[in-house]
């Protein structure tokens, strides 16, 4: 089985689990929620409504981003999962006005509560289940690349964000008998709930843009630098952007003018397979440039047989330089 072929079932696995949970905690909340007649109880289980509709988005777009390229699609299907992770931004959101509408209709028109020790039950369960379940997704799409698993667990320790601030609220409610504190603790949620749904869409929006992750340019210009040879006399215009899991890299290299075409590529071959320690999936391209005699000064490789001036002036290579032009131009 390739890396591809594994993350792809990792991936489709863990969606699954999370589909599975989803539909168990919305049965167990709503059920809270008719048997105490609780507005933080409410909001958790739209919460979990969301859920469940964000993970069946989450693996189609999962199943759908393994396709291979075709003709209509040269780069794949992966950014799908950026559309993903921006309707779970926008359901959430959604989620969160509903929430702060009933809560303040709650307020202004009364609160009828009951039996709110069951809803505590209830609730304190989902909770430390969609921790666990958040923790698991976040972990295993960090492992795999996958965008879409970390915002579904993203999401999913929202909601148990979520369960925690209503289990709070009824705690408070059973000791002070004060029936308000159930909608105010609901609207706390929802505010939060927000503010997580905007960051999901502002990360869609970035992907889609092809924004340039700075964690990521960083881990390839380190790498990079750490495996500088002294015949690579200039590496310049770095540009990359990701498509799933797939990450495109693509840059130009100076070497020597005398190298074979054979010679450069064992260069991209030993480079790609570097890329690949730390991204499983890369799709590499390096526009190779000739060096010439004004080049010399800036050289470190004292072996080469026509070097026509000594090392004298040292151009250092960092983030910066990389993603930068040329040291110098060609003349003429």
């Amino acid at each position: 089985m390739t890396q591809r072929e594994n993350n792809f079932s990792v991936n489709k696995r863990a969606a699954i689990i999370s589909m599975a949970v989803g539909l168990v905690m919305f049965t167990a909340k709503i059920s809270a929620y008719l048997i105490t007649g609780s507005s933080a109880i409410f909001s958790d289980a739209a919460e979990s409504v969301v859920h469940i509709f964000a993970t069946g988005m989450a693996l189609f777009s999962i199943i759908f981003s393994n396709k291979p390229a075709d003709q209509s699609h040269f780069y794949g299907h992966g950014n799908i999962e950026y559309f993903s992770a921006g309707i779970e931004g926008f359901l959430i959101v959604v989620a969160a006005v509903v929430i702060i509408y009933e809560s303040a209709k709650d307020l202004i028109l009364g609160v009828e509560l009951q039996k709110m020790d069951i809803g505590l039950y209830v609730i304190t369960a989902a909770g430390v289940i969609n921790l666990l379940l958040g923790l698991f997704l976040i972990r295993t799409g960090k492992k795999t690349g996958s965008l879409t698993l970390i915002a579904d667990g993203k999401h999913v320790l929202t909601d148990s964000y979520t369960s925690i601030g209503v289990m709070v609220g009824i705690i408070l409610v059973i000791f002070t008998g004060i029936k308000e504190i159930d909608p105010i603790f609901a609207i706390i949620v929802a505010t939060n709930i927000l503010f997580t749904g905007y960051k999901l869409i502002r990360q869609s929006i970035g992907g889609l843009m092809n924004e340039t992750d700075e964690e990521i340019l960083k881990k390839i210009s380190d790498l990079l630098l750490s495996i500088r040879k002294d015949y690579w006399i200039d590496l310049h215009q770095l540009r990359f952007w990701t498509s799933g899991e797939r990450v495109f890299i693509d840059f130009h290299l100076i070497v020597p003018f005398y190298f074979t075409v054979k010679q450069s590529h064992d260069e991209e071959d030993f480079i790609k397979s570097e890329l690949q320690k730390v991204f499983p999936i890369v799709d590499l391209k390096i526009h190779f440039d000739y060096c010439w005699s004004d080049l010399c000064k800036f050289c470190n490789y004292n072996e080469c047989p026509h070097r026509r001036e000594i090392l004298s002036e040292k151009i250092l290579w960092n983030k910066e330089k990389l993603i930068g032009g040329t040291i110098i131009p060609k003349a003429g």
